[in-house]
């Protein structure tokens, strides 16, 4: 499974792409960051955004796409800037027709070092570890892409038995309960 993670930011997009199955060794491909001029305006940012997460698509030809789920912050600005810059990075995967995951940073924190608390230094020495890379990714960014693609690897086995559990349950579930039940 190829897997490019993306850790969305206006003024620096983290991305990375790993490749692998759970319980194996997984594989670091590409990594890097997506950067846009803070004083641009909004439109050609994200244009920035998009070209460069097209790039990115276009060379590594990955089969999954692992954005962080936008979460609430205090400072408004931040947050709008990274859900805009989220939605670019869905938006070209699913254009391309290649399956987006969204995994909150606790999610993610949690699948690669054992706690959703963790902070950016324990998330880069664990991708580093895990990655057998000589140093953590810089920007942190590019890090916690690389942590996105990992947690996508690790978790979508079991979150995919789930998708097709409730599928089939839901499937043989008569109509009747089924109205009683929305």
């Amino acid at each position: 499974m190829r897997v490019l993670g993306v850790d969305p930011g206006l003024t620096r997009c983290g991305v990375g792409v790993v490749e692998g199955v759970a319980g194996r060794p997984l594989t670091m491909v590409g990594v890097g960051v997506v950067r846009t001029p803070a004083d641009a305006d909004l439109g050609h940012r994200l244009v920035a955004v998009e070209q460069g997460i097209e790039r990115w698509l276009d060379e590594h030809r990955p089969q999954y796409v692992a954005v962080e789920r936008v979460f609430s912050q205090h400072n408004v600005r931040t947050v709008m800037g990274t859900a805009q810059a989220s939605a670019v990075a869905i938006l070209c995967a699913s254009r391309r027709g290649i399956p987006v995951a969204l995994h909150t940073p606790s999610e993610v924190k949690a699948a690669v070092t054992g706690s959703g608390r963790a902070d950016k230094a324990q998330v880069g020495a664990m991708v580093t570890r895990l990655l057998r890379l000589a140093a953590p990714p810089k920007p942190a960014d590019a890090a916690d892409a690389l942590a996105l693609a990992i947690c996508h690897i690790w978790r979508a086995p079991a979150q995919n038995r789930l998708q097709r559990a409730v599928a089939q349950h839901t499937a043989q579930t008569p109509r009747a309960v089924k109205g009683r039940l929305t």
